[in-house]
């Protein structure tokens, strides 16, 4: 049996697989990493499982997050998602989507992909903390504290530092798999090359 970060449901299958295929693997994908940032920010005060349940229909509601569709919502469509029951039915969440994706396409702009400028605060490469017990993992730290303030500068909400580490973390900007995952060392192997 392989042992898992102890933050894993286990009895949701859902969650295990994300945990053992998704979490903490560096993403450079632009639309991904725009998603995971619209999932992070519409988990401020939920749970992580409540979002990941409603993933596919955040999707399908947001046109794959292609940025570029977002950014030409109308009030009509802000009413339309508010009604739609697979996401979270948000005013503010939603309106967020829209104005992050602006910003977003700004950043892309500026730095030719979102990828560049987000993975520059750790010199292009990921970090590795090596905790042994999920009680060590901070809920933020310097790096997210810098993200958030850019991005907060660049026009984004919904993105504050812990929101920001917890999606460096998703994107694997950082590794913290505790070190007994069965995921740490092959994650690590693989951003050591």
């Amino acid at each position: 049996m392989c042992i898992r970060c102890k933050w894993v449901n286990l009895s949701n299958k859902l969650y295990v697989e994300y945990h053992d295929r998704e979490w903490g693997i560096p993403v450079h994908d632009d639309i991904r990493l725009f998603e995971m940032l619209v999932l992070e920010g519409a988990q401020a005060g939920l749970s992580w499982e409540t979002v990941l349940k409603k993933r596919d229909n955040y999707r399908k509601a947001f046109d794959g997050f292609d940025p570029e569709k977002i950014v030409k919502y109308d009030d009509k469509k802000i009413e339309e998602l508010l009604q739609n029951p697979g996401i979270i039915r948000n005013r503010l969440k939603i309106k967020s989507v829209i104005k992050n994706a602006e910003s977003f396409i700004r950043i892309q702009e500026d730095f030719g992909r979102f990828d560049a400028f987000i993975w520059q605060f750790v010199n292009n490469k990921p970090l590795e903390n090596g905790y042994k017990k999920l009680e060590e993992i901070p809920s933020k730290n310097n790096i997210s504290d810098s993200i958030s303030k850019e991005l907060k500068k660049r026009g984004m909400s919904f993105v504050g530092s812990t929101i920001i580490y917890a999606f460096m973390q998703a994107v694997g900007i950082v590794n913290d798999h505790c070190t007994d995952c069965f995921r740490y060392d092959k994650i690590k192997k693989q951003n050591q090359k």
